[in-house]
């Protein structure tokens, strides 16, 4: 469980750094100065609607400004058709999962292959994963459009971490041990918690639709690929990664939140730290696919043998965190990309 708790941090701090930059002290990033003048500023005892209605045009100018950065920037796909718009994501995501099996599928299954009753447990699990995934999208653009984003932005950048964290440990835990037959008990707790997640991850909206829509394309394709290989390979090959991928969550997690203490004096620890949270965060969560998917199919073999109640809508949330901690990194590389030329 403590994997758990780890990986949550994650999406709440970077969706909140892929913020634009901008002169204004109430916008800036948390690499821009300290705390204490960042884009969440302190609560004080000016009514919220007075602060709405000074901050307002200026984060309107500031998406603006950035939003007019990314225009002129040659897009391979923009010019073509859907056909070939479709061909290159094709492409894209099959060329990944090929690569990926050579690489490090070369000791496949002895077993004569993955038996039905493992098919059937992984394709719920991934089915449930994707409807997560659409439920966090749905909610995360019908509470950006009504101001949530705002709100959550000039709110103090602790309460927002605690607060969404204690959510979501509570709506997680409380879908994990809820029995599979309380249908709408757990459904509505796992329901919570694809909200909590919207709720933080809003403000990303606020970014080109282009960029998100490449950065979950190139998602879906490293997440497709490593899981194909974690559905292959032999029997508990990559279960051993559980430790080392917690000692490196770990190290990804002080990381993330260095940029919330550290002085902007500290310009080389903040640039390596951020490298750090950025790689070896896609990394360690590249890691814990192989090793979620791996832990599926075993769950599906102990389900059948009636050793544990099978249960997709929990096996689902690992994979949904997986999906989220790699999505908001790629939005945060292809932005990086977007700016150098």
């Amino acid at each position: 469980m403590a994997s758990f708790v780890l990986r949550r941090p994650f999406a709440i701090t970077s969706a909140l750094k892929q913020l634009p930059k901008t002169t204004s002290p109430t916008a800036r990033t948390f690499h821009g100065t300290p705390v204490k003048q960042q884009l969440f500023t302190q609560r004080s005892s000016t009514p919220m609607t007075t602060i709405f209605s000074k901050s307002c045009p200026t984060f309107q100018n500031a998406f603006r400004r950035y939003q007019s950065s990314y225009q002129g920037i040659p897009n391979p796909t923009a010019g073509g058709t859907l056909g070939q718009r479709l061909l290159y994501g094709g492409a894209l995501v099959g060329g990944t999962i090929l690569v990926t099996n050579l690489i490090f599928n070369r000791e496949t299954r002895e077993d004569g292959g993955m038996p039905p009753y493992e098919r059937s447990y992984l394709n719920e699990t991934f089915l449930h994963t994707g409807l997560g995934v659409g439920v966090i999208g749905v909610a995360a653009s019908a509470l950006h459009r009504s101001g949530w984003s705002l709100r959550l932005m000039s709110a103090n950048p602790w309460v927002v971490i605690g607060g969404s964290l204690a959510l979501s440990l509570v709506t997680m835990f409380g879908t994990f041990n809820t029995d599979p037959d309380n249908y709408i008990q757990k459904y509505a707790l796992w329901t919570g918690f694809n909200v909590v997640q919207a709720g933080v991850l809003a403000p990303l909206l606020f970014l080109q639709p282009a960029l998100l829509a490449r950065a979950g394309l190139c998602t879906v394709a490293m997440m497709g690929s490593i899981a194909f290989v974690g559905a292959t390979a032999k029997q508990e090959k990559y279960l051993y990664l559980g430790g080392p991928l917690l000692a490196g969550v770990a190290l990804v997690a002080v990381s993330g939140f260095a940029p919330l203490v550290l002085p902007a004096t500290a310009a080389r620890t903040l640039m390596w730290s951020e490298r750090i949270w950025l790689y070896g965060g896609l990394a360690v969560f590249g890691g814990f696919t192989l090793y979620d998917t791996q832990k599926v199919l075993q769950h599906a073999r102990l389900a059948h043998q009636g050793r544990v109640r099978k249960d997709v809508v929990n096996e689902s949330i690992s994979l949904e965190l997986d999906f989220l901690n790699i999505f908001v990194r790629m939005v945060q590389i292809l932005g990086m990309q977007q700016r150098r030329k």
